[in-house]
């Protein structure tokens, strides 16, 4: 499903970020990628949908070259869930509604559907009682939650965690785990 080979990202002021990494995931793999601090590994997610760009080598998602002449990076973004390290979630929203705003702007779909979807994931992550509160009412470990549930909304072929639990106190780390084993064990 995801294949990278020789994959380099070199920044303008000469950062050597990535060095001819490649990896081969199939569909329903799960795969951790550990490093230190500085060592390229969100660099690397972020090439996988292209809010960062390679210098060079080649990344194919689903028989499509990501950085191919012709290549609609929205529509493949649409097929790639991405959760950040930080929440980045729409503070005068509430849960709910964070969770149905890109299908319903980027996807086009329909109000009652993304609804329907959106509570069903917001039970799954367990936050049904929480939905119509806003981000400032949610704890950290909630809200890294309903970030989950925001990306899953968009019905992705593929999820890529960046770091979710590192801004989390240790005590709110295992609730975001427990949904991302979740996950994993429903491919």
């Amino acid at each position: 499903m995801i294949i990278a080979k020789d994959v380099d990202k070199i920044y303008p002021n000469g950062c050597h970020a990535l060095k001819k990494v490649s990896a081969s995931i199939k569909k329903g793999e799960v795969v951790v990628i550990i490093g230190p601090s500085g060592s390229g590994k969100s660099t690397f997610l972020r090439t996988l949908n292209q809010l960062e760009t390679i210098s060079s080598g080649s990344i194919v998602i689903d028989q499509v070259d990501m950085y191919g002449k012709n290549t609609n990076i929205n529509k493949l973004r649409e097929h790639v869930g991405m959760v950040f390290q930080s929440f980045n979630l729409f503070p005068h929203k509430s849960a709910l509604h964070n969770v149905m705003m890109a299908p319903l702007k980027v996807s086009k779909r329909a109000k009652s559907e993304v609804e329907e979807h959106a509570k069903a994931l917001m039970k799954k992550v367990g936050l049904a009682e929480r939905m119509n509160n806003y981000p400032s009412q949610l704890s950290g470990g909630q809200q890294q939650r309903v970030a989950i549930a925001r990306a899953l909304c968009m019905k992705p072929k593929i999820m890529l965690f960046d770091e979710p639990t590192s801004a989390l106190d240790p005590e709110m780390v295992g609730e975001v785990l427990d949904v991302m084993k979740s996950l994993a064990k429903e491919g």
